[in-house]
């Protein structure tokens, strides 16, 4: 048996660093060669990077992002997350070498937070629930959802571009997701405005369009936990 270590953050937490959404981050190894599916989907987070290769000179990092059930093309709080955790480690990039594209990023270490410029052509095809009020998107049951990839939201104060925001993903293997990332970066683009977006049980995205159709999206990040999973 093999044993490899995944370290986990929590990606777009609250000011007191609450809450937030789980990342497995692994170093990819001959362990993990051809089994990143397969430790995905045992892991069971919303989405598990694989560090396939890192250079600080060039200040790039290839990676792959899996769900338990698929892997992603492009994905926000496994972008933001890694970005934050390799600045974390001293080993900082300025873009992640993704099947997408090249994903530049930004970190502050001093305010635990980092950032990543992407395209809504990047992010999987959603079916947007737009509801009259937050109370409306709470009472949502996520097992009513039972295939495709779901975001429901309603606007807090939608002067100050404020939104409560679920996301339900079966296809994806993941019944809710407490933040995500690539569904901010698709509504930013959808509503052409900066967001700042509570989703799931109290976990916070913001956004701002840019320059060439892309879209910044941003948030907190902690270190959590490390695992030793035996393969």
């Amino acid at each position: 048996m093999d044993e490899i270590e995944v370290v986990v953050v929590r990606v777009f937490t609250d000011e007191r660093g609450t809450n937030g959404n789980e990342l497995g981050i692994v170093t990819s190894a001959p362990a993990t060669a051809g089994r990143e599916q397969e430790i995905a989907a045992a892991l069971g987070f919303s989405e598990t990077v694989f560090i396939d290769s890192l250079d600080t000179t060039a200040g790039l990092a290839a990676i792959r992002i899996f769900t338990p059930a698929a892997e992603l093309p492009f994905a926000g709080h496994p972008s933001v997350g890694t970005a934050w955790w390799l600045a974390h480690e001293r080993t900082p990039v300025g873009a992640l070498v993704e099947k997408a594209g090249d994903v530049a990023v930004s970190v502050d270490l001093d305010r635990d937070s980092a950032a990543i410029d992407a395209r809504a052509a990047w992010t999987p095809d959603f079916t947007w629930h737009a509801l009259g009020t937050p109370a409306e998107v709470e009472a949502l049951d996520a097992f009513a959802f039972t295939e495709g990839q779901h975001y429901a939201y309603a606007w807090i104060d939608e002067a100050e571009g404020r939104l409560r925001a679920r996301m339900f993903a079966p296809a994806m293997g993941i019944v809710e997701d407490e933040a995500t990332g690539a569904a901010a970066v698709a509504l930013t683009a959808k509503l052409g405005r900066p967001l700042h977006i509570l989703q799931g049980e109290g976990s916070e995205i913001t956004t701002q369009p840019l320059d060439g159709g892309l879209v910044r999206v941003g948030g907190t990040v902690v270190y959590d936990r490390t695992i030793d999973a035996t393969l």
